[in-house]
């Protein structure tokens, strides 16, 4: 095949993540024995609600159907492509009924005007080849068989993308239930102050600026609470979407964030060449505009074609098969563009363009993961921190909230104490939440950032890309709704 033959390039990468948490770093993971092998990353959580709206995005998404068909496609051109490698077999059948002039002498001599009519028959099979001497049609096969190698593998990261997305809506949707329990909590607390309040204010202990602070702090909180409310609604309806639902066909029973985060799958940079959908694909479309490049190169060798025919043509029809009207052809040419203003050449240098903006894409998208990963790692490691503090300053504020409505029940403090330390309470717990929330996120998505249990090998092969009966890669799972 004329063209240049495909090498993967080298990409940008570094031999260890920087924010690897310490002493030991992450080590090599071995591929038959990652924790998340079969792709459903979701399932460390241990959270049947979360393991079954996953399947649902799996089988029911619109968007990932959407990709499932492009990548079907893909598939069939290839088919449409390798028909070039093949004769032309037509078959003909005709009839023709012709009429011309003419004239005659008859006996006496005079001259007379005649028409001559006359019927043909033609049928028999006829066959044209264009002989691939120069690979240029396998250049084009090759070309899209890696097409659609990076349509399935495109399939597959908008199915790690989905579930990236589901996932988060879903650890969202918790943090709004934990925040809901906690408004509900502090609102209880909040309504028993105030009656407090209230019954001192009637028996003349009380003065009524308190008893408005109260109030004030009471309806606060309640309004924080349907604010809670709006958001839960908002990422529970987007969660039937995702799943291929009305949003009035889900409802979710409410839940709390998890508090417990189980540890992040190993790995090595290296391993993300071959774990990341995405890399897969940009790598695939290096080889797709390779062989553009020897396909647009073919056009400047002849082309060379084989015909031939057999057949009988004749009349009348039901003398037709016979050995007199028996015809027969066979014949080669070649034909080859002498001139075409240079559109060949500007043609081949568009395809080598084409090839070196696919390696640099190929090549950021290597590092445009390193980056997410390296974030993730780094969320992590100090999100921790940040929740041990967090953790120390929520109790500091719990045994404030103790000390200063000890004080104001002895007549030493105003309740405008209490309040600012109910506050401050309040606001910290929401703060731990609120890392808690950043804690799982970051998690997933540096699962999802590892490749979420996907490998390069689940693509399709090129051989069965081009068998008569593909089969569909595994991480496409149909569903006739």
């Amino acid at each position: 095949m004329v063209g240049p033959d495909y090498h993967r390039p080298k990409a940008i990468i570094s031999t260890h993540f920087k924010e690897a948490p310490p002493p030991q770093g992450w080590v090599k993971s071995q591929p038959d024995k990652a924790a998340l092998a079969k792709g459903k990353w979701w399932t460390i959580f241990n959270d049947p609600t979360l393991d079954e709206l996953e399947e649902r995005v799996n089988k029911s998404n619109q968007n990932i159907k959407q990709y499932e068909a492009q990548y079907r496609k893909a598939r069939a051109m290839i088919d449409s492509v390798r028909a070039n490698l093949y004769p032309t077999l037509n078959g003909q059948f005709s009839f023709n009924r012709n009429s011309r002039g003419g004239s005659a002498i008859d006996s006496s001599g005079i001259s007379h005007t005649q028409t001559f009519t006359t019927n043909s028959w033609t049928t028999g099979p006829s066959a044209s080849w264009t002989i691939d001497v120069w690979g240029t049609i396998r250049r084009q096969i090759q070309q899209q068989v890696t097409a659609a190698q990076s349509s399935a593998a495109l399939l597959a990261n908008m199915h790690l993308s989905y579930q990236l997305e589901l996932a988060t809506d879903y650890f969202n949707l918790r943090y709004q239930d934990s925040l809901i329990d906690l408004f509900d909590r502090n609102v209880g607390l909040y309504k028993h102050n105030l009656e407090i309040l209230e019954n001192q204010l009637e028996a003349g202990v009380a003065d009524p600026t308190s008893v408005l602070q109260a109030r004030y702090q009471l309806q606060s909180t309640q309004a924080s609470l349907a604010n809670a409310h709006v958001a839960r609604a908002q990422y529970e309806h987007a969660i039937a979407v995702l799943t291929g639902r009305a949003p009035a066909d889900l409802t979710l029973t409410q839940a709390p964030l998890p508090s417990i985060l189980p540890p992040p799958p190993e790995a090595i940079p290296s391993t993300l060449l071959e774990r990341r959908p995405d890399i897969a694909q940009a790598e695939r479309e290096m080889e797709s505009y390779n062989a553009e490049i020897g396909y647009r190169i073919g056009s400047f060798f002849p082309q060379i074609t084989l015909n031939a025919s057999y057949g009988y043509s004749g009349d009348p029809l039901r003398k037709l098969i016979q050995t007199a009207t028996r015809t027969w052809s066979l014949g080669a040419g070649a034909t080859e563009t002498i001139f075409a203003g240079g559109a060949r050449s500007a043609a081949v240098r568009e395809a080598e363009a084409d090839y070196d903006n696919a390696v640099a894409s190929y090549r950021q998208t290597v590092l445009t993961a390193l980056q997410d990963t390296e974030d993730q790692l780094s969320n992590l490691r100090y999100l921790n921190e940040q929740m041990i503090y967090q953790d120390q300053a929520v109790k500091s504020a719990e045994e404030a909230i103790r000390i200063s409505m000890n004080e104001y029940l002895a007549g030493t403090q105003i309740y405008t104490t209490v309040i600012a330390a109910q506050q401050t309470a309040l606001q910290y717990e929401q703060t731990r939440l609120q890392i808690q929330q950043q804690r799982l996120l970051s998690e997933i998505r540096l699962i999802t950032d590892l490749g979420g249990g996907w490998d390069s090998d689940k693509l399709p092969s090129k051989a069965s890309l081009q068998t008569d009966n593909p089969i569909l890669p595994s991480f496409i799972q149909k569903d006739k709704n």
